[in-house]
């Protein structure tokens, strides 16, 4: 979709040098595990049920800040996780589809997306790249080191075995499915760094917690998620907690 806006002159092409995509690489495989790791979360659990987990990243972002870069934090900053921690462990321990390989690919995909935001700041200072270019070189990146380890954990026998399953329970109609999810997923990740580059943290901390209401919310909904009250608080409670979160770090 990039190259082709790029080559029509759509969006203007960024004008990157090498030590651009050295400083990129390690924000490229943290981007990668932790997109991975998410979609394996999905294929085990709810889909509500990994968002719930997901919105503990603040959680890890602080910790993994305080404890590997030495970095402190203001008072309400760290009250603030008690109820995303709080919230997620409620969540998780009353989930009826709770599955530990969901779990901890959620668990993984949030301390990999924190790394993916410390590599990011600290080799991007400098680099004069508009948020929609920096995600579509991001995303370039990011596909070239997962083909290999695509191909070598599952390669095209296990594609076609795949296929042919997806197609017998799902029909042609999964051509159309995963055409409209990369489209719609890439444009999701763009326009949210696209997003950064011209509205404040602030609004864009309360769209990212309405947004995470609105997906665990409508993943309930569309795929009839059995779910107790007690999941609800939890869930509540925890994207609460990341709002505060978002509040105290401004």
């Amino acid at each position: 979709m990039m190259l082709i806006s790029w080559a029509l002159r759509i969006a203007e092409a960024p004008k990157v040098d090498f030590d651009f995509w050295k400083a990129l690489a390690p924000v490229a495989v943290a981007h990668t595990i932790g997109h991975v790791a998410a979609t394996v979360s999905m294929s085990k659990v709810a889909v509500s049920f990994t968002h719930i987990i997901k919105s503990g990243e603040p959680a890890f972002s602080v910790l993994v800040s305080r404890f590997l870069l030495g970095e402190t934090f203001p008072l309400p900053v760290y009250l603030s996780l008690v109820p995303i921690i709080g919230g997620c462990a409620l969540a998780a321990v009353t989930e009826l589809n709770f599955n530990m390989t969901g779990f901890m690919g959620a668990m993984i995909s949030n301390i990999a997306f924190v790394f993916r935001n410390i590599f990011s700041k600290r080799g991007m200072k400098g680099k004069s790249v508009s948020g929609m270019n920096y995600y579509a070189c991001l995303s370039m990146l990011s596909l070239l080191i997962l083909t290999p380890f695509a191909i070598a954990v599952e390669g095209p026998q296990m594609w076609a075995v795949g296929w042919e399953k997806a197609m017998s329970q799902i029909g042609p109609n999964i051509i159309w499915w995963i055409a409209a999810q990369s489209i719609f997923y890439h444009l999701y990740n763009q326009v949210s760094y696209m997003s950064l580059d011209e509205i404040s943290p602030l609004t864009f901390s309360i769209g990212n917690t309405l947004k995470r209401i609105s997906v665990i919310v409508s993943s309930i909904i569309i795929f009839h998620t059995p779910v107790q009250p007690v999941n609800a608080l939890g869930a509540a409670i925890a994207i609460l907690g990341t709002f505060l979160y978002s509040q105290a770090k401004q």
